[in-house]
């Protein structure tokens, strides 16, 4: 988990200049980065964890090369950390796009429907709902292999599909998905395996240290360096995706190693090693099923460091499902990786009321859609709002590809409890662009004022959420109380200076 309380992602503001250094490291293991003061000078390096801190040192022998990981450096002056921090998002494109750049199909996963029991009869009672609907994507999530009476964490590795769960095979299923218009999904944990699991027992292809597996309270960790292992994973993962036609593949991670394995010149070797390889089943998956839109996922976020991003379609965003922090996470993420590559969860609940229904949508415009929860169980009133909230971002799905972001609000500094409020205005080179307001708790202000960027002339596309007004020069917001939200879809007109003629007359 590269990204567990930090990321790799750094930046310094002279604050009198207004000039900015930043950097990122790429890297899927250990990392290090650090301030320090030289003399009167500030300096930061950083790269793979050293001996001290991640236990991490490697002979190189006489003629033999060694590559560290990538930086990614920019300096610039700018008006603020997030115009800085854009210019490193900019490089973390996907190696394999695998979609239109311009477009960001929204995606339905079951998770948040069955909580990792996925079965055949509650996947079609799902369909029924969604055909029709501007959904490109169908996931199944975890648990489609589980054991009788046994949790989705337990049974990871022999990835076996659920005869209980899928009684006519997962064949069906995936019939079904696509009948229904949609691309069919699912998950995998590909790297781990659990104590319910064959595989939790084959100890000579497992991770060790100090020559014993490596074992947390539901998982032990594959050793990718082992060609068996490649193999297995091959013929397990691949080969399975291939043979039913997926389109889709959720790659999750849900322990971590730790400091790291045996098999290197040090533990933290051992882990570079390891995730070496592992990163080199990202290619053979592209290599072999070019087609294939691969999510990143890791607890949620634990992975959204430049190397993962690059290799991968999108990314979870988080594993915030449900509560009142989402959009200001999504918001924060816009300063560490692009909001195309930013997956959100929009999960509904029968009893949200039209301000939550909004609320939570709202929130997915700032990256990319992903549908969750009661939808079998909403009214067509509730329907009625997502349908509404689907089309605006449909709408604004090209400015989400290509534009540039900026944040308004006051600092939210409790984000169990959230006091305050916060804007987010995206803007394309075409003119295009959008802006997503967010209400929080605490004292409601009677109106918002969020500045339009000048020179352009600004016409209202569309809306989402009550109380948004169009001004010459700004956008006013009246909040209806407290957790609340609005959107507003805005095309700009370049205005050209004026200019006179050779008779002194202004054109």
């Amino acid at each position: 988990m590269p990204v567990n309380g930090w990321f790799p992602w750094l930046m310094v503001e002279d604050r009198r200049s207004r000039v900015f250094w930043g950097c990122q490291i790429a890297h899927n293991a250990s990392w290090q980065m650090e301030l320090y003061r030289a003399d009167d000078g500030l300096s930061f390096s950083g790269g793979l964890a050293d001996y001290q801190f991640g236990h991490w040192r490697k002979t190189v022998q006489p003629g033999e090369t060694f590559r560290t990981p990538e930086a990614i450096l920019t300096v610039c002056r700018g008006e603020g950390v997030l115009d800085a921090a854009q210019r490193m998002t900019a490089s973390l494109m996907p190696e394999n796009p695998v979609e239109e750049e311009r477009d960001l199909p929204i995606v339905f996963n079951e998770y948040c429907t069955s909580w990792g029991c996925p079965s055949q009869e509650g996947i079609s009672q799902i369909l029924e709902v969604l055909k029709g609907k501007p959904i490109r994507y169908f996931v199944i999530d975890a648990g489609w292999y589980k054991p009788e009476d046994k949790p989705w964490d337990q049974a990871l590795g022999d990835w076996k599909v659920s005869k209980e769960l899928f009684p006519q095979g997962l064949e069906q299923t995936m019939k079904a998905i696509r009948q229904a218009g949609m691309i069919p999904g699912i998950w995998f944990e590909p790297e781990t395996v659990g104590p319910d699991a064959q595989a939790y027992h084959q100890e000579e292809h497992l991770l060790k240290r100090d020559g014993f597996p490596i074992t947390t309270m539901t998982r032990r960790f594959w050793d990718f360096r082992d060609p068996w292992v490649r193999g297995y994973v091959k013929s397990h993962i691949v080969d399975f995706l291939k043979d039913y036609g997926f389109g889709y593949v959720k790659l999750d991670y849900n322990d971590t190693i730790g400091l790291g394995c045996d098999g290197g010149e040090s533990l933290g070797e051992g882990l570079r090693q390891h995730m070496e390889q592992v990163a080199a089943f990202h290619r053979q998956l592209h290599q072999t099923l070019p087609e294939l839109v691969v999510e990143n996922c890791a607890s949620g976020g634990h992975r959204l460091e430049p190397s993962w991003l690059r290799s991968t379609a999108m990314s979870s965003f988080s594993d915030a499902h449900e509560c009142a922090a989402i959009p200001i996470i999504a918001a924060n993420l816009h300063y560490a990786l692009l909001p195309r590559q930013s997956q959100i969860w929009a999960v509904l609940r029968q009893e949200d009321t039209p301000r939550r229904i909004v609320y939570t949508m709202a929130a997915a415009f700032l990256g990319r859609m992903c549908l969750s929860g009661d939808v079998t169980r909403l009214s067509p009133q509730q329907w009625q709002l997502v349908d509404a909230g689907m089309a605006f971002y449909r709408r604004i799905a090209p400015v989400i590809a290509q534009g540039h972001s900026q944040r308004f609000g006051p600092e939210i500094t409790a984000y169990n409890t959230p006091v305050g409020w916060q804007s987010v205005f995206r803007m394309a080179p075409d003119g295009q662009a959008f802006a997503v307001l967010h209400q929080f708790g605490g004292d409601v202000p009677k109106e918002i004022t969020i500045p339009l960027p000048t020179g352009y002339r600004w016409r209202a596309m569309s809306t989402y959420g009550n109380g948004i007004v169009l001004g010459e020069t700004a956008l006013v917001w009246h909040p209806e109380g407290t957790f609340c939200a609005a959107a507003i879809a805005l095309e700009g007109e370049k205005i050209l200076p004026e200019q006179t003629n050779d008779t002194g007359e202004r054109t």
